[in-house]
């Protein structure tokens, strides 16, 4: 039988020594009551604090772009719609058949003109001759076809049509969106 050498026995008991150590200090240290956290961490934010919101539903916006892009195919008009909650986040768009493909995208700003200010944007749009340079406002188109949605007098959504060839129509069509949540 060969022989260890003691230097070869000495480390072989230190690496078997550490493993022993960590092994009791893990177990130790698994079994041991978690750290009580800081009360201001742990604690829930006063009602003060806090506000609530209303949103529309999926299920609402869809119902509502779809009675916009109806109210569009009964006058034979090919648009896009689209509507967009409070903050100017999409909820659904719509591209009807045919539609431009520049009417996807003017569809979400007029919906988004018409949430941030909550008026149509046929409103909007008369403004500009006094405050030209809210036409520069980042996301935002000052022509007709956007129209706002609210609930307890305060904006919620919009919903923004084009495609047709005038505003006033995009803006008819965006206004039977919006009744179709009143009904």
């Amino acid at each position: 039988m060969n022989k260890i050498s003691k230097r070869a026995r000495v480390l072989t008991g230190g690496a078997v020594l550490a493993a022993v150590v960590a092994g009791t200090f893990g177990a130790v240290s698994a079994n041991a009551a978690p750290a009580a956290a800081p009360a201001a961490a742990t604690s829930a934010a006063s009602d003060a604090n806090l506000t609530t919101s209303t949103h529309l539903t999926v299920e609402a916006a869809t119902k509502a772009a779809q009675a916009a892009l109806d109210a569009a195919k009964k006058e034979n008009q090919r648009v896009s719609v689209a509507v967009v909650d409070r903050n100017g986040n999409t909820i659904v768009t719509l591209r009807g058949d045919g539609a431009g493909p520049q009417s996807y995208e003017s569809a979400v700003k007029k919906a988004y003109t018409a949430v941030s200010w909550n008026a149509p944007t046929s409103e909007l749009a008369k403004r500009l001759e006094t405050t030209p340079n809210l036409k520069d406002i980042p996301g935002t188109l000052f022509l007709g076809g956007g129209a706002p949605v609210d609930a307890k007098n305060a904006p919620i959504a919009g919903v923004g049509v084009a495609g047709a060839p005038s505003g006033d129509l995009d803006e008819k069509f965006a206004q039977a969106g919006v009744a179709a949540l009143n009904g």
